[in-house]
């Protein structure tokens, strides 16, 4: 599973939205999501956004991830165990909320005197975890690491229409812009807003962030252990500046688990106490344990496969529209995640639309091409194109229940359209590199990704799709497309930038750069022990492990 490149976040208008979402969630079945449980049946569900504030301090738990993070260095950040570790650890310029509203973080200001100036004014009294001050020094070599060619950041696109990027006061850093970038700022949120000590980056060189070097941040916890391929700890800083904030916890353990069995059962036994991103088909055997409690939290994400190669049969866009239209969606949605979710046409979900005004998302939800299964039209598309028998090589992982279905689900609509799949299962680490060493995608035609965006700002994943960006996969190229999006982002009214970012996701729906399946939302399993945390899809910035304390 991975993230977008690029976090960007909103202010305005998200909250609303949310409330409205939140009203209108969906109980969706009729087992009673009491236990014991049929697979085959949908799960009862409701999105939390809180839950009871914690008795007190508790002196350490322990979380479950699904895979050892890649790295914790901000600039390679970018998947699920990564990032959820980091967002305790490190802090950006701004602050991303659960609720998907933008705070001051790190900076307790900032300024915009015209479009192609942004200018931040970090807070007095902030410390790294080794105890020295947080200067604006240290916010210009974190921030340039973006722009260096020799780092490769994975959020390089934050930062592609950057200058400069200088020291304008002890605590005050000013970013000039080649362009107007009405999203630069709304990705300082993220990974691509993080600040890091100069003197760490300097002196851990290429081991920064990784299980030798470690990191130097400011954030509510301080990594104080990795053990390569067992856990990572993290311990409370007692100095931490945000009082509001601090780790109710004296210690929190995150520990690798890529076995789901193995997973559950330690969720279950009491052994460990929560864990994000649940196996869908745990759920009845966790509510059951009695252990403590799963819960929903609203998302950004939607699942989709990535068309990796246009090279071959999927680079006709009748042969991506026919395998649409022979994807069973409903089917794969029940199966994949028992009924969690809704089936979605597009790459975005309504939470990330919080700017845009009704008629805007009225074009960019409704006024679109719908693909419900229609095998007959799909097959008169595969012989329009002339690719029957052709094979296409779908690349998966053991990861979850999810993989497993929607890999095969893709198989069978591809066979029943008169198309072959290869179905080649990799490790979770070679599933990770997809995302970002092009050589591991040599030969992929597509795989699967619960893509999330990191703001309420749709125009983010549209953004990652125009010709030549870092995650454009499949390199998949549209004028009109990218022409419609780099205007929205040199728009800074929200609202002309989201009649724009309607018109590239019609685009995107006629052309399916990917094929978006389903959405859904984050899913958490908060033990008997512990309490406080406000479910999220912000938790992968947010420092959640900090609200958690005694039940």
């Amino acid at each position: 599973m991975n993230s977008s490149r690029t976090s960007r976040v909103v202010a305005l208008g998200a909250t609303a939205l949310l409330t409205v979402g939140l009203a209108a969630c969906t109980p969706a079945a009729d087992d009673g999501g009491g236990g014991g449980g049929d697979d085959s049946k949908s799960l009862q569900w409701e999105l939390t956004t809180k839950t009871d504030a914690p008795s007190g301090d508790i002196d350490s738990f322990s979380f479950a991830l699904y895979a050892e993070p890649y790295s914790l260095d901000y600039a390679y950040a970018f998947d699920y165990p990564d990032n959820q570790v980091l967002a305790n650890v490190c802090e950006s310029l701004l602050l991303l909320n659960p609720d998907f509203t933008l705070t001051p973080g790190l900076a307790e200001s900032f300024e915009q005197p015209d479009d192609m100036t942004w200018v931040y004014n970090l807070r007095e009294g902030v410390t790294f975890h080794d105890g020295t001050p947080l200067t604006a020094a240290d916010a210009v070599a974190s921030m340039s690491r973006h722009i260096n060619p020799e780092v490769g950041s994975s959020w390089f696109s934050a930062y592609q229409n950057v200058a400069s990027i200088e020291q304008t006061g002890d605590l005050q850093v000013t970013v000039h812009m080649t362009t107007p970038d009405s999203q630069f700022n709304l990705g300082m949120g993220g990974s691509a807003g993080v600040i890091e000590s100069a003197a760490t980056l300097a002196a851990a060189g290429a081991d920064y962030g990784n299980s030798t070097g470690g990191v130097n941040c400011t954030g509510p916890f301080s990594l104080s252990e990795w053990k390569s391929g067992e856990s990572i700890t993290l311990t409370r800083y007692d100095d931490y500046w945000n009082k509001d904030k601090a780790a109710k916890s004296g210690e929190v353990k995150f520990v690798f688990m890529s076995d789901s069995n193995a997973r559950v059962n330690a969720l279950k036994s009491g052994d460990v106490d929560g864990s994000w991103m649940l196996p869908i088909e745990a759920v009845d055997q966790l509510r059951a344990s009695g252990k403590g409690d799963v819960l929903f939290g609203p998302g950004t994400a939607v699942s989709q496969l990535v068309i990796s190669n246009l090279d071959g049969p999927l680079g006709d866009v009748r042969v991506r529209k026919a395998l649409m239209l022979a994807l069973d969606r409903e089917g794969v949605l029940q199966a994949a995640a028992r009924g969690v979710g809704e089936v979605t046409d597009v790459h975005t979900t309504k939470s990330v639309w919080g700017m845009a005004s009704d008629a805007d998302r009225k074009a960019a939800f409704e006024d679109i091409t719908h693909y419900d299964q229609n095998l007959e039209e799909a097959k008169k598309l595969i012989a329009e194109a002339g690719v029957e028998g052709e094979e296409i090589t779908f690349v998966t992982a053991p990861i979850g229940n999810d993989f497993a279905v929607i890999s095969q689900a893709a198989a069978a609509a591809a066979q029943s359209i008169g198309l072959k799949m290869k179905i080649e299962s990799v490790s979770p680490g070679a599933y990770t590199a997809l995302f970002s060493d092009p050589s591991a995608r040599e030969g992929v035609d597509m795989f699967y990704t619960v893509w999330y965006l990191s703001s309420p700002d749709a125009l983010e994943m549209y953004s990652v799709l125009r010709t030549g960006d870092f995650s454009n996969y499949g390199n998949w190229s549209n004028p009109e497309f990218d022409e419609t999006v780099n205007k929205a982002v040199t728009t800074m009214d929200p609202a002309e930038r989201g009649a724009l970012t309607a018109k590239a996701q019609q685009i995107a729906n006629a052309e399916l750069p990917w094929l978006p399946l389903y959405e859904g939302p984050i899913s958490l399993f908060m033990g008997e022990r512990i309490t406080g945390v406000q479910p999220s899809m912000m938790f992968l910035y947010f420092p959640w492990a900090a609200q958690l304390g005694a039940r």
